[in-house]
């Protein structure tokens, strides 16, 4: 659900917090069939809770702490796509099967599936949520900022489309929208006059 408008007109709105998704495919990033059961949705955020400073928890699901820097993801009028950026520490890590590994580590598993793969193709989705709407596991006792709902900002759907550096303190990876893909047109469909008469002699 959207965030009301009358809570973002507030003249003290509560806080934007941003969560990420990454979403791996079967065949590509993790073997199919998946008959280990590992894992294929990562949720993080770069920040923590104010309950023992632990995962941030937005509607019973848990995005854990992990130490990323987000760029360039502000919407543009001229019609341009944005071309985000997710960058890693190297140096921490990302809890993925029950252990904490590297980003590189990370990397070296996806590969054995598709090698030199680096997460192409895998799905990230951004969210933005309000303090006041995350759940009360946040906090030591109920939410003070408000009731906790699934209020959020329209969601943004990216893929990685290429792992732009990677060394022993980080790693990047740029993002494109799902939109803007090679040899994709829109609208995908055609109007015409057997199914739309109402266009007249345009078409």
């Amino acid at each position: 659900m959207a965030i009301p408008f009358a809570e973002l007109n507030k003249v003290n709105p509560s806080s934007i917090i941003v969560l990420f998704e990454l979403q791996l495919k079967l065949g590509l990033h993790v073997p199919d069939p998946n008959t280990e059961n590992l894992e294929t949705v990562f949720r993080f955020h770069n920040g923590s809770n104010l309950n023992l400073n632990s995962d941030l928890v937005f509607q019973q699901q848990r995005y854990q702490r992990v130490a990323v820097e987000a760029q360039s993801f502000e919407q543009s009028s001229t019609g341009l796509q944005v071309r985000p950026s997710l960058k890693f520490s190297n140096l921490g890590g990302i809890l993925k099967d029950g252990v904490v590994r590297t980003m590189t580590d990370f990397l070296d598993i996806v590969n054995t599936v598709t090698p030199n793969n680096d997460l192409i193709d895998a799905t990230v989705i951004r969210r933005q949520v309000l303090a006041s709407s995350l759940d009360n596991d946040n906090f030591r006792g109920n939410n003070p900022f408000g009731t906790p709902s699934n209020n959020q900002l329209r969601k943004q759907i990216f893929r990685i489309d290429r792992k732009a550096s990677e060394n022993r303190t980080f790693v990047q990876f740029e993002l494109s929208s799902v939109l803007d893909m090679q040899n994709l047109l829109i609208p995908r469909r055609v109007v015409t006059r057997e199914i739309f008469p109402a266009v007249g002699n345009f078409v």
